[in-house]
C-alpha cells in the first residue's frame, strides 16, 4: 500500500496519473498497479526503467522516491506547477550553480529539482512563515495539524478564519499561523488562499469528506531544508534575485495574465499583481540574461504576454496545463500556458 501511495505521488508530482505512466511507458496498467504492491527492490528492471524514463527522472531518484524519501508540495496552490513539471523539466537549462524562484508558492518545480543552494521567496508572508516553520518547527506544527485534521467542520473552519478579524491573530506563534495556514488552504474552497483589502482570508469552507494534513512529504521537506544552502525570503521578488549571478538560474512563476478582459489577476495577496508589474519583471528577465543568469518564466499563452515577450533574446514555448479552479465546471480543463526561456 505504501508503495502505491508512492507511486501515485511520484506520478502526480510530475503531473501524471498513475494510468497515464502505465500508457506512456506502453505497460498495462495492471501490470504497473500489480508491481505497486511489491517493493521496488522486487520491481523487474525494465519496467522500473520505463517508469523512470515517463517521469523523466533517474532510477535512483526513482527509487528513492518510492522508498518513501519523495518531497512533493505540502499545500496546495492557484496555477501550482504539478501538472506542468513534464514540460518545465524539458525546458531546464543543462546546467545551473544557485536557483532562484521570487514565487515560490508550494514550490513544485523547488522540491522537484531539490538544488543544494537556493533562494526561494514570495510575497505572501503567511506562505513564507509555512517554509520556515517546517524547517524550524516541524514536530509541533505537525501536533497542531493533527488538533485542526480531528476538529474540523464547517464551524471550525470559520472560527479558525476569523482570527485574522478578530485580533487573535497577533497573539498566534510562527508555528500556529502555519498550522491555520495549511488547514485553511486544504480545507477551503479548492484549496484557494485568497485575502482581501484587508488582508483577511475569504475563502469558504470547502467539499471534502475528509483531511490529510499530516502529508508524508513534510519531514522529508524539513531534512532538506536544514540540510542545503537554502535561503527563504519575503518581499519584492528583484530583491529576490539581485545577487544572481552568471551560470545561475532564475524561475519566475508570477500571477498569470489574464486570459480575456473579465479576469483579474490571482489577488494571493492583498497586493495584487497588474501588468506594471508584469512588465517590470520582463526586464528583470532581460537584465539577469545580459548578466550570464539563466532565466525561465511561466505565464497564460495570451496576445499580450506575447507582446510583452517579443524581444528576441526570448524563447516562447507553448504547452497546456489543467486547471480546475473555476466556478464554471466547464471551463475548467486544459488551457494554454507558455514557458519562456533565455537560453
Amino acid at each position: 500500500m505504501l508503495i502505491m501511495t508512492a507511486l501515485k505521488d511520484i506520478s502526480r508530482l510530475n503531473g501524471f496519473t498513475i494510468k497515464q505512466v502505465a500508457d506512456q511507458a506502453g505497460i498495462p496498467y495492471t501490470t504497473l498497479t500489480s508491481a505497486a504492491t511489491r517493493p521496488i527492490e522486487h520491481w523487474n528492471p525494465v519496467l522500473k526503467v520505463a517508469v523512470a524514463n515517463v517521469l523523466n527522472i533517474s532510477i535512483n531518484e526513482f527509487e528513492n522516491s518510492m522508498n518513501g524519501r519523495i518531497m512533493s508540495p505540502f499545500i496546495k496552490w492557484v496555477g501550482g506547477k504539478r501538472q506542468l513539471l513534464p514540460e518545465l523539466v524539458k525546458y531546464l537549462p543543462h546546467g545551473f550553480n544557485k536557483y532562484y524562484e521570487p514565487f515560490v508558492g508550494g514550490g513544485a518545480l523547488f522540491l522537484r529539482i531539490t538544488p543544494k543552494e537556493a533562494v526561494i521567496n514570495d510575497y505572501n508572508e503567511e506562505l513564507v512563515n509555512v517554509w520556515k516553520v517546517v524547517r524550524d518547527d516541524l514536530s509541533n506544527l505537525l501536533s497542531l495539524l493533527k488538533g485542526h485534521q480531528d476538529n474540523d467542520s464547517k464551524d471550525y473552519y470559520l472560527n479558525v478564519r476569523s482570527v485574522d478579524r478578530d485580533g487573535r491573530i497577533i497573539n498566534m506563534t510562527n508555528t500556529e499561523r502555519a498550522a491555520r495556514f495549511i488547514y485553511l488552504n486544504k480545507a477551503g474552497y479548492n484549496g484557494l488562499w485568497r485575502v482581501n483589502s484587508n488582508g483577511q482570508n475569504n475563502v469558504p469552507y470547502g467539499s471534502h469528506k475528509k483531511l490529510n494534513l499530516l502529508s508524508p512529504s513534510l519531514k522529508n521537506i524539513s531534512n532538506y531544508l536544514n540540510n542545503n544552502n537554502i535561503k527563504l525570503l519575503t518581499g519584492d521578488f528583484e530583491k529576490s534575485v539581485a545577487d544572481a549571478k552568471k551560470d545561475d538560474f532564475v524561475y519566475f512563476d508570477p500571477p498569470y495574465i489574464p486570459v480575456n478582459q473579465t479576469s483579474k489577476f490571482t489577488n494571493y495577496t492583498k497586493n495584487g499583481f497588474g501588468l506594471v508589474q508584469q512588465q517590470q519583471l520582463r526586464d528583470l528577465a532581460i537584465n539577469l540574461a545580459s548578466r550570464g543568469v539563466s532565466v525561465m518564466l511561466s505565464n497564460s499563452d495570451t496576445s499580450l504576454v506575447h507582446n510583452l515577450y517579443a524581444n528576441k533574446i526570448f524563447k516562447i514555448h507553448h504547452v497546456k496545463a489543467m486547471r480546475y479552479v473555476n466556478s464554471n465546471i466547464a471551463k475548467r480543463g486544459k488551457v494554454g500556458e507558455v514557458i519562456i526561456t533565455t537560453y
